[in-house]
């Protein structure tokens, strides 16, 4: 059934909007994505410090030299700087993350408005058109012969 008047019209705008809230949820997608992989890759660093400070124990028990002990203190001084950026890093991915949400639902929302209006004109439309064929069936009904009992 073709869309009557209006909401014929807006069938292009819609159809925009449709788009544009696609490219939003694809969006929001990737960031997803990249708050995830953030996150990994933290959590790995995390991991990997602590398997490094099990080995702490474990050699320093044993006893170690002053030169151990200042690599050791120099290369976890240099995980804690590659913690920290991938912190900053995850709290980026995740601003990006937050704000494609938000342009996400307004397209969303925009999207819904648009259906919601193009629906109220069809039913508008279908309203009218069955006002305009009740008044048409009056008028024949007016029209036609009337025949008393036979």
């Amino acid at each position: 059934m073709a869309q009557p008047g209006r909401a014929a019209r807006l069938a292009p705008v819609v159809d925009m909007a449709e788009e544009a809230e696609r490219k939003a949820a694809q969006r929001l997608g990737h960031f997803q994505q990249q708050v995830v992989q953030a996150q990994a890759r933290l959590d790995e660093l995390a991991q990997f410090r602590e398997g490094y400070q099990a080995q702490w124990i474990t050699r320093g028990g044993q006893g170690v030299d002053g030169n151990w002990l200042l690599n050791y203190q120099r290369f976890l001084g240099q995980l804690e700087t590659a913690m920290t950026q991938q912190r900053q890093s995850l709290n980026w991915h995740q601003n990006n993350l937050n704000n494609a949400r938000n342009i996400w639902q307004q397209a969303y929302a925009r999207v819904e408005g648009l259906r919601k209006l193009v629906q109220r004109y069809i039913d508008e439309a279908r309203r009218a058109e069955d006002k305009r064929e009740q008044r048409l069936l009056d008028e024949l009904s007016q029209r036609l012969p009337r025949h008393g009992p036979l």
